[in-house]
């Protein structure tokens, strides 16, 4: 079905405005970051956050617009992420987003935020196709997931505590790198000793694939403050909290492509960024006889392409907002349902 779908995202510190086509695919994808309003604060203040969104919105929606060559009269639909994430920031997207849609009488939609990380792989030509495993990896989450179809997800492993993203942050703090932390770490952790440190890979000696990370932090702390004083110490320390982390998905991973005989396995969300991670579930698909398959690193990151791509899928199924809407802070995956029958904010 040939739709053109407007995609917002609000969800945290990232504005993404996107159009989709359903024959042409990305005709427009905006994204504005607001990683310097937040960095002299050392992570993300939610009203700083929602300001900047309101801000930012509409000019975006205008300028994807006028990229794609289209007016606003042309659209069939608009998309937006309804939750998870700062309730503020998802309001700001919804309001807008449901107003830009009546006032020009075409339906909304409000999407799971995940869910567009979980398909953003499939934008690219040949992008996988269910069944697949999938690993969602970000700052606020970390899911192992069984894909049997769109919108049919189980959730067959997860961190027990602190998402892998969170734990690359609250590392990056320790060792003094600044905000965004991922990025930091991963760049530092170049410049180390892969010998020097061995860190443990929690959770990996027994059965099972949940994940924890928590633990690995108190361990940089402990190695902080035991190690001697040396000119590559915290290069050292990034590269062995890295490695541990790398590899404890590495484990789990081989554990649920055995467990559940999938042969397609998709990476997303912010740390599918991660070369070192790409890296390493590339060659352990490829040593397995799978696939392995990511997201351009434009995608990897919150952005609004994912968003109208899912708000595409679920539109043409017959999916849309009702009259009252709300936003979801916590919504779980798993109350998701097949396409035609999904549970829409709302």
């Amino acid at each position: 079905m040939n739709l053109r779908i407007l995609g917002i995202e609000t969800s945290c510190d990232e504005t993404g405005v996107a159009i989709y086509d359903g024959e042409r695919g990305i005709l427009a994808d905006h994204l504005y970051s607001q990683v310097d309003a937040h960095r002299q604060y050392g992570g993300v203040v939610p009203e700083i956050a929602s300001r900047d969104h309101v801000r930012k919105l509409a000019p975006m929606v205008a300028a994807v617009l006028v990229e794609a060559g289209l007016a606003a009269s042309d659209l069939d639909g608009v998309a937006y992420t309804a939750g998870p994430g700062l309730a503020g920031a998802l309001l700001v997207g919804a309001g807008f987003a449901r107003g830009f849609a009546w006032g020009l009488g075409i339906p909304a939609l409000g999407v799971h935020h995940m869910e567009g990380h979980l398909l953003a792989p499939l934008l690219e030509p040949g992008g996988p196709q269910p069944p697949f495993l999938a690993l969602l990896v970000s700052g606020g989450h970390t899911l192992l997931v069984s894909v049997a179809a769109y919108g049919r997800y189980e959730i067959i492993g997860e961190s027990v505590d602190d998402a892998a993203g969170e734990a690359f942050d609250k590392v990056a703090k320790m060792l003094n790198l600044g905000y965004p932390g991922g990025p930091a770490v991963e760049a530092l952790a170049r410049e180390g000793d892969p010998a020097r440190f061995q860190f443990p890979r929690p959770m990996t000696d027994r059965p099972g694939l949940d994940m924890s990370f928590s633990g690995l932090k108190t361990h940089v702390v402990n190695t902080l403050r035991g190690a001697a004083p040396a000119p590559n110490l915290n290069a050292d320390i990034a590269r062995g909290f890295s490695d541990a982390v790398v590899d404890t998905f590495a484990i789990k991973i081989r554990r649920a492509l055995k467990q559940t005989g999938m042969k397609t396995l998709v990476v997303a969300g912010g740390v599918s960024a991660n070369q070192a991670l790409r890296a390493k579930l590339n060659e352990l698909c490829a040593g397995l006889g799978a696939t392995a398959a990511f997201p351009r690193l434009r995608y990897a990151t919150d952005n609004g392409a994912m968003i109208a791509f899912v708000g595409y899928l679920r539109l043409a199924a017959g999916e849309h907002d009702g009259s009252p809407f709300k936003v979801l802070p916590r919504w779980p995956m798993t109350t998701l349902g097949a396409l035609g029958e999904g549970k829409a904010a709302g």
